[in-house]
């Protein structure tokens, strides 16, 4: 094999590699917004209701 075909195939390996990448790369942020939603979701719920009420005069 060339140099030419060698750096064709090197190139088409990498280009293969970026989209497997950008693919995770997405995978990781959209569960990243999901396990933020939950955290604040969870801070919500653990975190006392304030008073409602009215201290007695």
């Amino acid at each position: 094999m060339g140099d030419l075909e060698r750096i064709i195939a090197r190139r088409s390996e990498l280009d293969t590699l970026a989209e497997e990448l950008a693919k995770q790369l997405q995978e990781v942020q959209a569960e990243r917004e999901e396990l933020l939603v939950a955290e604040r979701a969870l801070t919500a719920l653990s975190t006392p209701p304030a008073c409602r009420c009215r201290a007695p005069p």
